[in-house]
């Protein structure tokens, strides 16, 4: 069942996306992700000698901050900074530089920038950012969310104004499972494999499998055009240097 959105695009069409990297010079590495009004800013500082108290010093922390654009952090910024954290800790080569900290700073750009449109756009800026930092990945991630309405249709990448009249939704985190920044020939790293399939879910409200299967079957879609654009906009300068950090 086709349903009409105020904006005019299709149920499996994206907003409009831009990004940009190295945006913040005082960074190791930076990028900024837009998709339509939605706008986020991240920044990558590392990696620093050192890991905090309860980290394990055997590999490389991953350290997430959330900034809000006005305000002080609230429940669910802290619970976003939980998932980047295991998400961009699923695709780092934490084993390269052991003992260490990368800091990732995120921080929504734009006032209309709310809602959980948000987490997929500071994974996908996180995820540009960490690339244009040099830090060794073993593959790219791209996020999406996929929403339910009452009706049981399926919408990709919700506006806030569709957002609130929603049933359920999803955000999905995917690997780039195509291209691997890792050098060539490279499947695994270590005893690692590259990771296949879904990485990261987090859904809310109520959905049945079948929706969820639904949303799994467009979100899968959806991140081949992500990964494409991402690796467009990265750049080759940030994957040559994943190669020479790894082969030192």
């Amino acid at each position: 069942m086709e349903i009409d959105r105020p904006d005019g695009r299709s149920p499996n069409q994206l907003r409009p996306l831009a990004c940009s990297c190295s945006v913040l010079h005082r960074a190791h590495g930076s990028s900024s992700w837009a998709q339509g009004e939605t706008k986020v800013l991240a920044a990558v500082y590392g990696p620093k000698a050192g890991t905090k108290k309860n980290e394990n010093p055997v590999k490389a922390s991953i350290e997430v901050i959330w900034k809000p654009k006005t305000g002080q952090i609230g429940k669910v910024e802290k619970e976003y900074e939980m998932i980047l954290k295991k998400t961009l800790e699923s695709i780092c080569i934490r084993t390269i530089y052991p003992n260490t900290t990368t800091s990732v700073i995120v921080q929504a750009s734009f006032v209309l920038s709310t809602g959980n449109m948000l987490l997929p756009c500071a994974i996908n800026a996180a995820c540009a950012a960490l690339v244009d930092a040099g830090i060794p990945l073993k593959h790219l991630a791209v996020a999406i969310c996929c929403s339910v309405t009452d009706s049981g249709s399926i919408l990709l990448d919700p506006t806030k104004d569709e957002e609130e009249k929603l049933k359920a939704l999803a955000n999905l985190v995917f690997p780039n499972a195509i291209v691997s920044v890792l050098p060539d020939r490279s499947l695994q790293v270590g005893s690692e494999p590259m990771a296949h399939g879904i990485m990261t879910s987090v859904t809310q409200g109520a959905m049945s499998a079948d929706d969820y299967l639904h949303c799994l079957e467009r979100g899968r879609a959806a991140s081949a055009r992500l990964s494409e654009f991402l690796r467009k906009n990265v750049g080759l300068k940030s994957t040559t240097t994943f190669e020479r950090a790894i082969k030192d």
